[in-house]
């Protein structure tokens, strides 16, 4: 989170990616560490789907959204279908 010089500003930018997410993707987001440093976020989305492919497609949607974000880069991510 290059843009972010403090907790208050993380907050902010974390909360508003995140409720974007749940709104246009209908998933479930959220921030599982580093609560506590200001330069990074580490994010956890969830998206249940009875066809793998459709669960692909909804997740790469979201990493091109993030991908998208001018106030943070996308240092690494992983993603897991079952």
């Amino acid at each position: 989170l290059p843009g972010s010089h403090s907790l208050k500003d993380k907050r902010r930018l974390v909360k508003s990616l995140l409720d974007r997410l749940h709104n246009q993707f209908n998933v479930a987001a959220a921030e599982i560490d580093a609560q506590d440093n200001h330069r990074h976020a580490h994010l956890a989305v969830t998206c249940v789907s009875s066809e793998s492919r459709h669960a692909n497609q909804i997740l790469s949607h979201i990493m091109s959204a993030v991908e998208r974000e001018a106030e943070m880069v996308v240092v690494r991510y992983e993603m897991e279908l079952r």
